[in-house]
């Protein structure tokens, strides 16, 4: 960055009073710290990588100390640098501050095929950081796999399973499988069974894949008891000692069988739980609608499904679809795979972690596999009327949220409850927001639960209108971001 841009930065830092996702403080009056391995991994490791900055004082009210001699600590930082695996390449600037030198080191992203970075003398797996929050936290051990994974092309879907044999398949399955699949792959078909079930990743060595059991099994929980679902229904907007009825789950299933199996039995569970509205169209017809697109619930259940992580780390954890009154969720273990972000979903072709599954489930059940699911879940909730799906990736899980039309109700009883004189939606917030808040400050100030909704509705119009600021633009989707009127 530019001395200016530095300069800029210490000014918001000085405001915000705070470390940030991306931003590290360090005092560093007397010297360089002596083990900044936790922050060179942890900004290496995340998304657009991360600032250290070196002569501020966190612990001292934020204190300008200034650094004890800049051309010393960023050659002190630099040799810190080289010991990590990857190297890591900081950028160093210098600026002055109120008379005191200022040094920031720009840690940049490593590239996702090296991941993770780690601190070479500790190993990959005790060097490891991830940031959270303001911290750097220790890699778990399966945070490390999921990039080892990757980067070494391991199909956990192919992995035998030691207690199965082919009689675990269920015949009339197989029948099925092996008549839909000469339909669709003419050319794989002339080849005998067993080798067919081998070539596309349900046997090796005649023996069950974790893709064949839970594709084709008899029943594949006898191997892998949680390799299923969870599906609840809350009466509330959070899971809770009890709800307004007393009871904690209006409904509570655990779903099993095969993966076609499970979909299909998610399905019918989601359609028992949530509403329906009768509309009578011009034409005078009846139109059943549900408080969901289903097209978009079943896309999300099926990604699910199709793209957890089925490694020995996550197959003692099920999938969840919890149903509430103003959302649906659905959350499986496995982050987002490779090289993927949640900006990147629906938009670029992704990494598959379980090619076999996918291309398998083509057949079975006629899916695209053409990474098309994400946008056909934003099409179905947009023509529904309603907000757009939150995607959400965090230390080794994915979550989708589906919000329904409670936030809009919420939203109109707000405005209704205001005399006629009272100030907009959109001008409470530009009031409230004279001191930065917090996305969850505004809503709850609002009254309105849907926290994303209030986003998508108000806070970006206003923040791409010029009236409201982010307190970190250089990182929209920080959790420590923050919304502040701009003074006219």
């Amino acid at each position: 960055m530019l001395p200016e841009e530095l300069h800029d930065l210490i000014d918001r830092i000085l405001v915000r009073r705070c470390e940030m996702q991306n931003i590290e403080l360090k005092r560093s009056a007397k010297g360089t710290p002596e083990k900044l391995y936790d922050s060179l991994s942890s900004f290496a490791n995340q998304s657009g990588g991360g600032i250290i900055l070196f002569g501020i004082d966190e612990k001292n009210d934020f204190e300008i100390t200034g650094v004890y001699d800049p051309q010393d600590l960023q050659t002190r930082v630099t040799d810190q640098a080289l010991q990590m695996e990857p190297v890591v390449r900081p950028v160093f600037t210098v600026t002055e501050y109120d008379g005191k030198t200022i040094v920031s080191a720009e840690i940049p992203e490593c590239e996702t095929i090296s991941k993770p970075c780690f601190y070479r003398a500790a190993g990959r797996i005790r060097g490891s950081y991830i940031r959270v929050g303001e911290s750097d936290q220790p890699m778990t051990e399966y945070e490390v796999y999921s990039y080892e994974a990757y980067r070494k092309k391991i199909r956990d879907e192919l992995r035998t399973v030691d207690r199965a044999a082919i009689k675990d398949l269920y015949k009339d399955t197989l029948t099925e499988y092996f008549i839909k699949l000469r339909q669709a792959k003419p050319n794989l078909a002339r080849h005998n069974e067993e080798r067919i079930l081998q070539l596309q990743g349900l046997t090796e060595d005649n023996q069950p894949t974790v893709a064949g059991l839970l594709l084709l099994g008899e029943y594949p929980q006898a191997f892998f008891p949680q390799m299923s679902i969870t599906a609840m229904l809350v009466d509330g907007t959070e899971i809770g000692p009890v709800g307004e009825s007393g009871a904690r789950f209006l409904d509570n299933k655990r779903i099993e069988g095969t993966i076609p199996q499970m979909l299909e039995e998610a399905m019918i569970f989601v359609r028992r739980n949530i509403r329906t509205a009768t509309v009578i169209t011009p034409d005078g017809k009846r139109d059943d609608r549900p408080e969901y697109p289903l097209i978009a619930v079943r896309e999300v259940i099926l990604n699910a499904l199709i793209h957890r992580d089925y490694s020995v780390h996550t197959e003692d954890s099920p999938i969840r679809i919890v149903i509430y009154k103003d959302r649906l969720e659905v959350e499986n273990p496995g982050g987002l795979y490779g090289r993927l972000t949640v900006n990147d979903l629906g938009k670029v072709p992704a990494d598959t972690r379980n090619p076999f599954i996918a291309g398998n489930l083509e057949v079975m059940i006629d899916t695209e596999n053409r990474f098309s699911g994400i946008p056909t879940i934003c099409h179905e909730m947009q023509k529904a009327g309603l907000p757009p799906p939150v995607f959400e990736s965090r230390r080794g899980t994915f979550k989708t949220i589906l919000y329904n039309t409670s936030a809009q109700k919420e939203e109109q009883q707000v405005h209704d409850a205001q005399p006629a004189a009272a100030l907009s939606i959109s001008e409470r917030i530009l009031e409230y927001c004279r001191t930065p808040r917090s996305k969850e400050e505004i809503a709850a100030h609002l009254e309105i639960r849907a926290v994303y909704y209030v986003v998508s509705k108000y806070l970006k119009p206003l923040v791409t209108s010029g009236k409201l600021q982010l307190t970190i633009p250089e990182k929209p989707s920080s959790r420590n971001q923050k919304y502040q009127t701009v003074s006219e």
